[in-house]
């Protein structure tokens, strides 16, 4: 009769204590909002955009990019930023006026230094830091032909294929080795 007396005490006990915890959680006020990096800017997606490269007067080929951007969240409150424009502008002036990607040389691309130039040049132009960061989502190189090729409908040509690590000869199980 003791044990299951002790037992309904025990059971009460732990019903109330489980009901007080849920409540003073459920009340609890909410934690400081967290002033970390990632809460202070805000992704703004880029649109797909194309830019001809003109080589001795002619479109030698076409860049195809895609350019998002973290921007200050705080800065941007309320402000309509023609981004989209200033992006084209500013690829338009990279790749085709300076000329920092030089097709003939691939190798000699920063990614990072070519980040760092349009994130420089629109702020300069936004009049203020509003640019956290910029995303490059794609930039891409197709040449003419390549373009006259997809449009048509003629089948890619490959180059042979390039093994990066050479077969291994085929050992014969009957020369015992």
């Amino acid at each position: 009769m003791i044990k299951l007396v002790l037992t309904g005490v025990w059971v009460c006990v732990i019903t109330l204590a489980a009901v007080y915890m849920s409540v003073h959680l459920a009340t609890a006020p909410a934690p400081a909002p967290d002033q970390s990096k990632q809460s202070l800017v805000e992704l703004v997606k880029g649109e797909s955009i194309t830019i001809p490269v003109v080589h001795d007067g002619a479109v030698s080929g076409y860049f195809l990019g895609k350019i998002s951007f973290m921007i200050k969240k705080d800065m941007v409150k309320g402000a309509t930023l023609p981004l989209t424009e200033m992006t084209t502008d500013e690829l338009f002036s990279l790749l085709v006026g300076n000329k920092m990607v030089d097709i003939s040389n691939m190798k000699a691309f920063d990614p990072i230094a070519f980040r760092e130039m349009i994130k420089k040049d629109l702020n300069t132009h936004l009049g203020g830091e509003y640019i956290d960061q910029v995303l490059l989502e794609q930039l891409d190189y197709l040449s003419k032909e390549e373009v006259a090729a997809n449009a048509s409908g003629q089948p890619k040509k490959t180059g042979k294929p390039v093994n990066v690590v050479p077969p291994e000869p085929v050992k014969d199980p009957a020369a015992g080795g």
